[in-house]
């Protein structure tokens, strides 16, 4: 499944890729250069990150999940035994 940026914010990571080289290389780059950098990193390092944060959120909700086991609960049928 490709990655897909919203419109707003690969807007701001063009403006974030030139800004970085201008400060960092002091070179400015335009558009289709910020474009092309941009669309590397998401389609090389996309992927990984992607699958990173899904299995960091699989064992965090499996950790969650095995909690419940732990949580108190109500013992049940026990309106009689109170007599």
């Amino acid at each position: 499944m490709p990655i897909r940026l919203k419109e707003e914010t690969e807007k701001y990571l063009l403006g974030s890729i030139k800004r970085f080289f201008s400060e960092e290389f002091e070179q400015d780059i335009g558009d289709l250069k910020a474009m092309l950098v941009l669309d590397f990193f998401v389609r090389e390092m996309g992927p990984s990150v992607y699958n990173q944060a899904i299995a960091d959120a699989q064992a965090f909700i499996g950790e969650k999940v095995s909690d419940m086991g732990d949580a108190r609960y109500e013992i049940e049928f026990a309106f009689w035994n109170k007599r």
